[in-house]
């Protein structure tokens, strides 16, 4: 029962959109209406107001690392390291599939990031140190975030073994999170996609 009840809370806080709310306390446009349509950081960042985008990363990078540690804290004797998986996948479910927000939620990458951080230091380190050098040399977040998604399984079967939970956990959310990316795939492929900081017109 406790493993179900935390895994529904952080589904719950996963479908908090921080994009959206920092938007509306910054006067900003909705950012589902404007650039890739995403509620996400990077996105809220093509509206010109770093601040919002930063708050953005923040809050949605805090939900997934306080689900899981929320299941660390709270977990029922034996279900420890199955709580955690659970959460940190569910979290960034939530923030795909918002309940609150009619399902219509963002790509997942920076709650994802949480999540990891929330399963080891290591593992969330070495995907943001990923995520940074590509993201750095290519300018594109959406390629950065792929690459990261691809190290992400590899590294936690290195840190933990490929039957731990956590690996299951970060394999379906890596998955997931290429899944989210695939018009940027497209676009990459196109030589069209977006650059890191660049303004989008709204809709």
């Amino acid at each position: 029962m406790t493993t179900l009840f935390l895994a529904v809370l952080a589904y719950l806080l996963g479908s908090i959109s921080f994009a959206v709310l920092t938007s509306r306390v910054f006067g900003l446009v909705d950012p589902r209406t404007y650039g890739s349509g995403n509620p996400g950081a990077t996105n809220v960042l093509r509206s010109g107001s770093k601040a919002a985008a930063v708050l953005t990363l923040i809050g949605d990078a805090m939900k997934g690392y306080f689900a899981v540690w929320l299941a660390q804290r709270f977990a029922a004797a034996g279900a420890l390291e199955l709580t955690m998986a659970l959460a940190g996948a569910l979290a960034v479910i939530g923030h795909m599939l918002p309940i609150f927000h009619r399902f219509e939620g963002g790509k997942g990458v920076a709650t994802a990031l949480g999540a990891l951080f929330g399963f080891s230091v290591y593992l969330g380190c070495g995907a943001i140190a990923t995520w940074l050098v590509m993201a750095l040399f290519f300018r594109m977040s959406s390629f950065a975030s792929i690459t990261a998604a691809l190290f992400a399984p590899f590294a936690t079967w290195m840190l933990f073994g490929i039957t731990h939970p956590f690996f299951a956990s970060v394999s379906l959310v890596a998955a997931l999170l290429i899944y989210c990316h695939r018009q940027n795939i497209r676009n990459i492929l196109a030589g069209t996609e977006s650059r890191i900081g660049q303004k989008a017109k709204t809709t």
